[in-house]
């Protein structure tokens, strides 16, 4: 008797607590739901009004029933791509990403590779230093910079748009925290073999931080994608150069306004940055990992 008595609190208590977990459970969904809405609702309403029929009437203005065209069109996409040539633009946005992401991931893993193996007199200070400059915003840096590509000769052109941003303190830390996760008997095995730094550098250490150099590709290529002050100041004197992050903004001009060829060029620009992250999500979330730790 005694024994039914004692087992009967543990099982009274036990649909209680299962009723918690769930409750738990469906707090986290719910506030995960939300979040997910919040953060997709802007580009689902700029779908939305981009692939609307603009001659089949309706306002974008009014909501909820924008978000439900009555017409489905893809002809803003053409019309906005054709009229305002936006094939150069595109190939503008490549080429300036292209070369801002490969000097990017060469100046930080040339830059973080002694920073995190070798032992030389203020190395922490250096590198003090670098994350210190993180605290700065980089308006800070444009009028030196200007000037000094004026002094080159390279105002209006895509190098002087990509030269003053590929020395990040970001990817310098980012690539100094992989290089330190590195066993560094490894390193001396290469070493005892003969191997030179280079050598280390280019076939042991990079190979083993390819997640952390996605990581570093991904910020680079959405942040190089999506700037627009600095290519607008230095290419201003050259707006055929212009990357498509600033010809969008000029679709204001062109087409007097029309919210669904703006929204049609902006989902343009905004597709290959996001390919390119869902393609490289993995790798992307191994490398932040691995910085983290």
């Amino acid at each position: 008797m005694s024994l039914v008595q004692q087992g009967a609190p543990a099982r009274a208590t036990s649909p209680s607590r299962k009723n918690r977990k769930w409750g738990r459970l469906v707090v986290r969904y719910v506030v995960l739901i939300a979040v997910l809405l919040f953060a997709v609702f802007p580009f689902l309403w700029t779908l939305a009004i981009a692939i609307t029929d603009k001659h089949g009437g309706g306002s974008i203005y009014d909501f909820p029933d924008s978000l439900f065209p009555r017409a489905v069109t893809f002809r803003n996409f053409v019309e906005v791509y054709n009229q305002f040539s936006l094939g150069k633009y595109i190939w503008n946005s490549i080429s300036i990403t292209g070369l801002t992401v490969i000097g990017t991931l060469l100046v930080s893993a040339l830059a973080a590779y002694p920073l995190a193996r070798f032992k030389f007199p203020g190395r922490d200070f250096i590198f003090a230093v670098i994350i210190a400059t993180l605290v700065l915003p980089g308006e800070t840096t444009f009028i030196v910079n200007i000037l000094t590509l004026n002094k080159l000769g390279l105002l209006g052109t895509h190098l002087g748009v990509v030269l003053p941003t590929i020395a990040g303190a970001f990817g310098i830390f980012l690539m100094r925290q992989a290089f330190l996760g590195i066993p560094q008997a490894l390193i001396e095995a290469a070493r005892i073999d003969g191997a030179k730094e280079l050598t280390i550098l280019t076939r042991i250490m990079l190979p083993l931080t390819k997640p952390s150099l996605a990581a570093l590709g991904i910020f680079t290529l959405v942040g190089a994608w999506n700037a627009y002050f600095w290519p607008m100041l230095v290419l201003s004197s050259a707006p055929d150069k212009a990357p498509l992050s600033v010809a969008v903004l000029r679709l204001k001009g062109q087409f007097n306004y029309d919210p669904f060829n703006i929204a049609a060029g902006s989902l343009i620009m905004m597709v290959p940055v996001l390919l390119v992250f869902l393609a490289a999500q993995k790798l992307f979330m191994r490398g932040m990992e691995g910085a983290v730790k």
